[in-house]
């Protein structure tokens, strides 16, 4: 094997991993390695802290442990084998949930390697963005434009891309209605994206004090689920092409099916603790759908960070340095609207 090319390396470097289930995030001192072909080495600028992140540590998912975690991660591009041939040093990279596929299975031989049968999978069964340098899977790495902040381009790989991507790919055409439920981390984000695609878009929440954020985000109207009836309300505008349930809440999620037009979509982004309850007679009566979308693929994270430019869209973070990671990780579900730590 032909040594790796590097200009400057170091012989170890900081990383934040969980140990054990139900565990904290603890600081570990991880040697320094080589790239093997089919990887390269990144120094981490940013990585975005996701609710998924959570996988470790509740092992909802199998994750070997020790696993730093992370998989919204933003850098340059330190350390590459002889053999590469697509990425070089210095290149600003990223990485999202994907972390790479084995090109043989059934999915994998359809082309469809988001959905490969042996899928790695950044900061879970791969060590992830929660440390100063990360290795990455060639396949999977991402080119980002320079002038991107890192800190605010890092959670596209994983929020933002799980909403511009399940969004275009979703049988809807301007100036039909969307409606975003949750303002949070992924539902500021898809509001935007649903705005600048030219939908005409209602933003959901049980939080009245949202409104004028989610107007400035580019709603075109506003349903306060304390006050109203959410699905009632809804249908006053004929129902919604699509509905993109971005906040995990299956009480909220549930009823909002019965808010859909003919051929709608109920479009579940969020990760939620609890099952759903879903009335058949309503999904047969309307042809509805029920869909969930994974991320994409780093062409389709591209095509986000080129749409984010283009769009002047704004992703909005709480920064956190990288011995503050369990602060961040315990601030991902209430940070506004993002946290990331910035090594």
């Amino acid at each position: 094997m032909c040594p790796a090319v590097v200009r400057q390396y170091p012989t170890c470097y900081t990383a934040y991993a969980f140990l054990e289930p139900g565990g904290k995030l603890h600081k570990l001192t991880v040697p320094w390695r080589f790239p093997s072909p089919g990887e390269i080495v990144v120094k981490v600028l940013a990585c975005g802290v996701c609710g998924t992140d959570d996988i470790c540590p509740s092992q909802v998912m199998p994750c070997p442990l020790p696993r730093v975690p992370g998989h919204e991660v933003i850098g340059d591009v330190v350390a590459v084998s002889c053999q590469e041939t697509q990425w070089k040093i210095g290149q600003r990279v990223g990485a999202g949930w994907h972390g790479g596929h084995c090109a043989t299975c059934t999915r994998c031989r359809a082309g469809d390697y988001l959905t490969c049968e042996n899928q790695s999978i950044n900061g879970v069964t791969l060590d992830g963005g929660y440390a100063e340098y990360v290795t990455l899977r060639s396949e999977a790495v991402v080119s980002v434009p320079e002038d991107l902040d890192p800190a605010e381009a890092a959670p596209l790989l994983c929020a933002g891309i799980s909403t511009f991507n399940a969004l275009r790919n979703m049988t809807v055409t301007p100036p039909e209605y969307v409606a975003i439920q949750g303002i949070g981390g992924l539902g500021h984000l898809a509001l935007q994206f649903a705005s600048a695609m030219g939908f005409r878009t209602i933003a959901l929440s049980c939080d009245g004090s949202k409104e004028a954020m989610a107007r400035s985000l580019g709603a075109d109207e506003f349903i306060d689920g304390s006050k109203v009836d959410q699905a009632r309300a809804l249908q006053k505008f004929g129902g919604m092409k699509v509905i993109m349930s971005t906040a995990p809440n299956a009480g909220a999620t549930e009823n909002l099916i019965n808010a859909l037009a003919v051929d709608g979509t109920l479009l579940v982004l969020a990760v939620e603790p609890e099952p759903m309850r879903i009335p058949p007679l309503s999904l047969l009566i309307k042809r509805l759908s029920i869909r969930g979308w994974p991320a994409g693929s780093p062409k389709d994270s591209e095509d986000c960070f080129a749409f984010v430019q283009a769009k002047k869209i704004k992703c909005l973070v709480e920064r956190f340095p990288l011995n503050k990671a369990q602060e961040a990780f315990d601030r991902r579900e209430t940070a506004r609207f993002r946290a990331v730590i910035v090594p």
